[in-house]
């Protein structure tokens, strides 16, 4: 934390020295401290390059290589360089050390909480007048459109993923989704068949069935759940209970409500109800996929990762057991609460203003062409971020196809997509990644923490050690 505190006292300070490449200092601190102000008539045609950071493998490297020639159809002075940089940290971690000599690139993956730490260089680019444009551009081909958004775009977004956009506190839109996941519990069908099981809409639904799971296996771990922190804050989103804050206090998870659903976790934990990725030491899908010794019969974990959700393939191509899924369970099962997660899409100001509208022409196109969305959710499990996707023709007949075997990815987004309303994201802010880590160890501490002082007071202290490290 003093790292990452003393780099950005370090990026302020060169705010004056100039961060902007090919700038003198004057220009490049007005660069970032001037909201990006469209140029009349948008897009002039200039030759520009423009820079993409992200994690993409070849698979899915090779898909954006398929449509970055069509949108040069319809934009051929635009040059599109992209680069994968390692994972979604390694992407934060690198545009954070260039920012501070001016090489940073145009557009970036990132998660609300790296956009918060750009900004406090006011790195990121506000997109809300570039969505609000009416402005007429001709493209290459002779065809026109506007340079912002319709409202046909607009509404065509999944609404909890485009809202995503606007958690910074200020109500200014920063990113735009490009591929969504979530949760989604993953069960054993063949088992749940076998023995008249029947798969939990609530939690409370959830510990009678665990119970019930122990008694036809008792050596068995009925549930899984990968991430700690992503189940603390889920609860406190079911639960309407605080969690963080993007302005004033942010801090706010330290109170009795969110104690008492962790006192019944850590129970549920006693009783080997439960376990979770840190305290397994691996992901739960290895205890849900086993065939041998001890498993579990549910498993909480990323809708992207749905083939490791599933068995080994025999010699004959058969699995195991087919693989269940269905939405987490929830407070209240007719006000669902789900988290977003996966990369959304920013844009780093620049001393060229064209590079700016340029940058926003690709993340436009990436980010509302159904082709390519359709084409991008195939290849990587993730979620489309667009509506209308479900009625893409390739997509929709594979859709078509789902099944908890050789089709289990499309299974997994098809429960996504018929959940659409139940999505949520957490307030953005410099510190909030640092808040969702120590929720996570708190849940770990609370489960195996010692309690022999009292329960209470544990719960107490894991809280308070939580507020405590995320204040340091």
């Amino acid at each position: 934390m003093k790292k990452i505190v003393a780099l950005l006292l370090l990026v302020t300070m060169l705010l004056g020295i100039g961060l902007m490449s090919g700038c003198n200092s004057n220009s490049a601190t007005e660069v970032l401290k001037k909201d990006f102000v469209i140029p009349e008539g948008g897009y002039d045609g200039s030759a520009v390059t423009i820079t993409f950071y992200h994690t993409m493998g070849q698979n899915l490297r090779d898909v954006l290589d398929k449509f970055i020639p069509e949108f040069n159809k319809l934009y051929p002075n635009i040059t599109v360089v992209h680069e994968q940089v390692g994972g979604y940290e390694d992407v934060r971690d690198q545009i954070k050390t260039e920012l501070t000599v001016g090489n940073q690139p145009n557009i970036a993956y990132c998660y609300p909480d790296h956009v918060a730490l750009y900004n406090v260089a006011r790195a990121v680019v506000t997109l809300d007048d570039l969505i609000a444009s009416d402005i007429e551009i001709t493209r290459a081909d002779g065809t026109t459109e506007i340079l912002g958004l319709t409202a046909e775009q607009q509404a065509d977004f999944i609404e909890g993923y485009y809202a995503e956009g606007k958690e910074f506190g200020d109500g200014k839109m920063y990113t735009l989704p490009f591929s969504k996941s979530t949760e989604v519990l993953y069960y054993n069908k063949t088992f749940f068949d076998a023995n008249g099981l029947t798969p939990p809409t609530t939690w409370d639904e959830m510990e009678t069935l665990c119970a019930q799971i122990k008694e036809i296996d008792p050596t068995s771990i009925p549930l899984g759940y990968d991430s700690e922190a992503n189940w603390f804050i889920t609860m406190c989103e079911q639960l309407g209970s605080d969690y963080t804050s993007a302005t004033g206090d942010h801090y706010l998870f330290n109170n009795d409500t969110n104690k008492q659903f962790v006192k019944r976790f850590r129970e549920w934990y006693q009783k080997e109800y439960v376990t979770t990725q840190e305290i397994y030491g691996a992901y739960t899908s290895g205890l849900f996929t086993a065939t041998t010794g001890q498993r579990s019969y549910m498993s909480i974990g990323s809708s992207a990762g749905a083939k490791h959700q599933r068995p080994a393939a025999d010699a004959s191509g058969n699995y195991a057991f087919e693989v269940g899924i269905t939405t987490i369970p929830q407070v209240d099962a007719a006000n669902p609460k789900v988290i977003s997660q996966g990369p959304s899409l920013c844009i780093f100001k620049d001393a060229n203003p064209q590079e700016v509208v340029a940058s926003w022409l690709f993340v436009k196109y990436l980010t509302t062409n159904v082709n390519f969305q359709a084409a991008f959710a195939d290849a990587s499990g993730y979620v489309p971020v667009l509506k209308s996707v479900a009625d893409h023709p390739t997509y929709a007949a594979k859709m078509a196809q789902a099944d908890g075997f050789n089709n289990i990815t499309y299974l997994s987004a098809k429960v996504c997509m018929e959940q659409a309303n139940a999505y949520y994201t957490s307030p953005a802010f410099n510190g909030s990644a640092k808040a969702r880590d120590e929720v996570g160890s708190l849940i770990q501490a609370a489960f195996i923490g010692d309690a022999s002082g009292g329960l209470d007071a544990l719960i107490d202290k894991v809280f308070q050690d939580a507020i405590n490290n995320c204040n340091k």
